[in-house]
């Protein structure tokens, strides 16, 4: 696993402890407030003001009125003399009853009171997903276009030996054996005397080796080797090219490309952040083929 990726694991697991924690916050806030407005057990908030706002009223209580068959018989007593008139003072002022109106009361909370709504949350999780996929897109952009210092494909790529090559790529009987080195993308092949005057001035020959890309440059597909006709053959669309690159047959648009390369010390090095093009060779520095095309051979098997 690279770097690049374990920074993108971790960023995604943050951006997931963060959501998560976000969602907590609002929940146990949104209880609290519950909390406050509403005590268990009791009277609400707007319950307890609208009592307050009575204090100070006195509301008489109605009169209890009895039916006569309900009176009993009281006993006849003896007439008492009237007592008489006292002066006119100020009348007795009767009880008046109080007439309870009902209102509604719109009381208007704090923030800290009223808790995180769920539009809030909502539009905070919303824009927290957002700007979480931003950064991992950022950081993948990052990841992609950052230079690569040393190693793999895109820096220069040390393929080995000189001598090591030189005899592997040229096996005891004569015939051509590429070496395929994973980490530069190359095959490395054994270079001509004499090359053809397209590649003149190109630095793509050296200790008598030379690096084919592995992609076919019609639509980029891996071209194996093809040891029977002793050369590149491409199984997606059929384009053929001899042991060193160069374009034969089929609908690619021209020669393998190939890297540029040097001697340093005794290592052999594949500078894979330079991709040199060359156009169709008008007469072939090696003869291809040089037997049977393997995807001649690929076909007849298919038929039969």
């Amino acid at each position: 696993m690279s770097f690049s990726d374990m920074i993108l694991i971790g960023a995604a697991v943050f951006a997931v402890i963060g959501a998560l924690g976000a969602f907590t916050i609002a929940f146990r806030r949104s209880q609290q407030a519950a909390a406050r407005r509403r005590p268990e057990g009791g009277p609400s908030a707007e319950t307890l003001r609208a009592d307050r706002s009575m204090a100070g009223v006195r509301v008489a209580p109605a009169p209890v009125v009895v039916s006569e068959p309900e009176q009993e018989a009281e006993p006849e007593q003896e007439a008492e003399p009237e007592p008489e008139p006292e002066p006119a003072g100020e009348p007795e002022l009767e009880p008046v009853g109080v007439r309870l109106v009902e209102v509604q009361r719109v009381i208007e909370v704090s923030p800290e009171e009223a808790g995180v709504t769920r539009r809030q949350f909502f539009n905070r999780a919303m824009n927290a997903g957002f700007f979480a996929f931003l950064g991992l897109m950022g950081m993948g952009s990052l990841s992609m276009f950052w230079p690569k210092i040393s190693g793999g494909f895109g820096s220069d790529v040390d393929a080995g030996s000189v001598g090591d090559l030189q005899s592997q790529t040229v096996t005891p009987d004569g015939s051509v054996a590429p070496v395929f080195v994973p980490e530069a993308r190359a095959y490395v092949v054994p270079a001509p005397d004499q090359l053809s005057d397209q590649f003149e001035g190109m630095p793509i020959a050296a200790g008598g080796l030379m690096a084919l890309f592995q992609r076919c440059v019609h639509l980029g597909c891996r071209v194996p080797w093809c040891a029977t006709s002793v050369g590149f053959e491409c199984p997606c669309h059929g384009s053929k090219y001899n042991v060193i690159g160069e374009y034969f047959d089929g609908p690619a648009p021209r020669n393998l490309d190939r890297f540029a390369v040097e001697v340093q010390g005794d290592r052999f090095i594949i500078k894979t952040g330079t991709i040199l093009e060359t156009p169709r060779a008008q007469a072939l520095s090696v003869n291809y083929p040089q037997g049977p095309s393997c995807i001649g051979a690929v076909a007849d098997a298919g038929e039969h």
